[in-house]
């Protein structure tokens, strides 16, 4: 039986030997006892700096160590996908590279596997973490469960353990703009969550930035439901009945009172909400549209330019094994 463990790296050359060294350190026991193998294969995403490097190097004194190196940086669902649908193991751990997934969980996401579980996941505690962010998180968790056809869970992210079953589930959804907290929710299956305290990052700094996370927080939206497009229905016909509304009353008034003189308040009051409105539903309009250009253009994911994986083979780039 073998354990494959995904890790997906960007920029970080500080961290990935600690990884290495506590994954090995908790499931070397483990596996020994319980009767498995593991291999950690890490997912070079675009590193500007010395990441590849280090774990070509560390590759080299250990078999166990493998890696896909892509051509540039195409992002974590990218390098997620990639580490998924060339992992040989019966289960497969993701986790992230920058040790504020503890290591030390493992042997127990595997002792849950091994109970017949699909799906073990990890949650984290909001300890330690910003009164604002922790707010704002949880009003999106909030928001997201009353749009999206799936449930989410607040602190369980992508830090899990996927059997078999569960990996060729997800490989099964082609779709372009990937959102693995979703697909991990749709898939369902037998889950069991475990919960963890929240670890502070070791070294370098995060790669998420307020503009990256609200594009993440959007393409979640987007991609499991068309209620913002019933919203901006629902949304136009309440003006619309509002409009008609008003129509009556001002035909009522000037046969009562008479013609007045038109108000350049309410003419502009109107026209800024109505616009606005339009502007809004023309927006979640183009958003769903993007989404289709970018499913029928049918581009990879991702582009491998470097591996160490023998069943990996790539029509152009560097294969590590020929050479």
């Amino acid at each position: 039986m073998l354990l494959s463990i995904i890790t997906p790296a960007y920029n970080e050359e500080a961290s990935i030997e600690k990884l290495w060294t506590r994954v090995r350190d908790a499931l070397e026991p483990h596996g020994r006892a319980h009767g498995y193998d593991f291999e950690l294969i890490f997912i070079n995403d675009g590193s500007h700096d010395r990441t590849l490097a280090q774990i070509r190097r560390m590759a080299k004194t250990d078999l166990r160590i493998k890696y896909i190196s892509f051509s540039r940086n195409f992002g974590k669902e990218s390098a997620m996908l990639a580490g998924l649908t060339y992992c040989r193991g019966d289960y497969a751990v993701i986790m992230d590279s920058d040790l504020q997934h503890p290591a030390d969980l493992l042997p127990k996401m595997m002792d849950a596997a091994q109970k017949g579980y699909d799906q073990v996941m990890a949650k984290r505690t909001r300890t330690g973490d910003a009164k604002g962010r922790t707010f704002f998180s949880r009003l999106y968790y909030r928001l997201v469960n009353n749009l999206m056809d799936v449930h989410l869970e607040d602190g369980v992210g992508d830090f899990r353990l996927l059997s078999r079953k569960a990996v060729d589930s997800l490989l099964a959804m082609k779709e372009s703009t990937r959102f693995s907290k979703g697909l991990f929710a749709w898939i369902g299956f037998d889950g069991i969550t475990i919960p963890y305290e929240n670890v502070a990052r070791e070294e370098g700094t995060t790669k998420w930035s307020f503009r990256a996370l609200l594009k993440y927080a959007v393409d979640g939206i987007m991609s499991f439901n068309d209620k913002p497009l019933r919203i901006s229905f629902y949304t136009g016909l309440f003006t619309m009945l509002l409009g008609l509304i008003y129509i009556i009353y001002s035909l009522v008034r000037v046969l009562v009172v008479g013609i007045e003189a038109p108000g350049y308040f309410t003419m502009i009051s109107a026209v800024l909400l109505v616009g606005g409105i339009q502007l809004i539903s023309v927006g979640i309009l183009g958003e769903y549209i993007g989404k289709i250009y970018y499913e029928v253009k049918g581009r990879p994911h991702f582009l491998v330019s470097e591996t160490n994986l023998p069943h990996l083979r790539m029509p152009c780039g560097k294969d590590d094994n020929a050479s």
